[in-house]
C-alpha cells in the first residue's frame, strides 16, 4: 500500500478515534446517559452502518468471536471509565495503554525499534508525560483501571486486525457479534438506565461514524503499520482529545498542552517517515 494512502487512512482513523472521547464524554457528562446504553447504542449503530456497507458491495460479514469480545470490552470498559474522567486524561490513560500492548507484542515478534522510530517514540512518551505528570490531578482509581483495560482491549483488537484481508467485512463482522453482548450488559443494569435524546443521537454518532467506519479505516491502514508504528500513531489521539475538548467542552488549554502536542505529533510523524525510508 502507497505511503501517502497510509498516511490518509491513519489520519482519518486517529481523528474518529478522538471524536469518541469526545462524543462518550458529552454524552455521559451530564448524568442523562448511563454508560451501558451509550455502549449499546455505539455498538448498535455501528454494525448496522457497517452491515449496510457491506450489503451495498455485495459482501459478506467476516470477523471472529475472540476480536468481538475485545471490541465488547473495550467499548464497556470506555464508557464506564468516561463518566468519572475528563476527555483529555481520558485518552491519555487509554492510549499509553494502547502503547503498552503494541510493543509488548512487537517486541514478542522480535520487532525492534530503528534509530527514527525510537526517536520518535521518545519524543511522543516525553511529551505524555509532561503533559500527564507535573501538576496534573490524579483521576479516579477505578476508572482510570477500566481506561488501561479498555486500552489493552483495544491493542489486542488491533492487532487481531493487522492480518486482515476484507477490513470493512471484518469490522462488520466483529460489531455483528459484539452488539449482543452489550445489550446483555444494559439488560443486567436496566435499573440504572436513563437517556435523551441528545445522549442518544451522540451515541449514534460515536457508533455509525467514529466507531463503524473509522475502526474499518483503521483495520485498512493496519495492513501497512507494524505493532510499533500502530501503538506509537495512536499516541496523537490524546492530544487531539485534548484540543477538542478544549475547543467544544470548555476544558482548560495551556501553553505546555500546546507545546506537548507539537512534541506527540512531531514523534508520530518521525516513526512514520521512519516506515516511509524503509519502503
Amino acid at each position: 500500500m502507497p505511503a501517502p494512502r497510509i498516511l490518509l487512512l491513519t489520519l482519518l482513523a486517529m481523528l474518529g478515534f478522538a471524536g469518541n472521547s469526545l462524543l462518550c464524554r458529552v454524552a455521559l457528562k451530564s448524568g442523562a446517559l448511563d454508560a451501558a446504553t451509550f455502549t449499546s447504542v455505539r455498538l448498535l449503530s455501528g454494525a448496522m452502518m457497517l452491515w449496510l456497507l457491506v450489503s451495498v458491495g455485495r459482501r459478506r460479514p467476516e470477523g471472529s468471536w475472540p476480536s468481538a469480545l475485545a471490541l465488547f470490552v473495550y467499548a464497556a470498559a470506555f464508557s464506564f471509565a468516561y463518566v468519572q474522567l475528563d476527555t483529555a486524561s481520558g485518552a491519555l490513560l487509554l492510549f499509553g495503554a494502547v502503547q503498552l500492548g503494541m510493543l509488548a507484542a512487537a517486541w514478542r515478534r522480535g520487532e525492534r525499534l530503528g534509530r527514527w522510530q525510537a526517536a520518535g517514540l521518545v519524543l511522543v512518551i516525553g511529551g505524555l508525560l509532561v503533559l500527564l505528570l507535573p501538576g496534573a490531578s490524579a483521576p479516579d482509581p477505578l476508572a482510570a483501571l477500566l481506561m488501561l483495560g479498555s486500552g489493552l482491549a483495544w491493542a489486542l483488537y488491533s492487532l487481531r486486525g493487522q492480518g486482515t484481508s476484507d477490513p470493512l467485512a471484518a469490522t462488520a463482522g466483529n460489531f455483528l457479534r459484539a452488539t449482543p453482548l452489550a445489550l446483555v450488559l444494559s439488560i443486567v443494569l436496566l435499573a440504572d438506565a436513563r437517556w435523551d435524546a441528545m445522549g442518544l443521537f451522540y451515541a449514534v454518532l460515536s457508533g455509525a461514524l467514529a466507531s463503524g467506519v473509522c475502526y474499518a479505516i483503521w483495520y485498512s491502514a493496519l495492513r501497512g503499520l507494524t505493532a510499533v508504528q500502530a501503538g506509537t500513531v495512536q499516541l496523537s489521539v490524546p492530544i487531539l482529545a485534548a484540543l477538542g475538548g478544549s475547543l467544544l467542552l470548555a476544558e482548560p488549554f495551556t501553553p505546555r498542552l500546546a507545546l506537548v502536542s507539537v512534541a506527540v505529533l512531531g514523534g508520530v510523524a518521525l516513526v512514520l517517515r521512519a516506515r516511509a525510508a524503509k519502503r
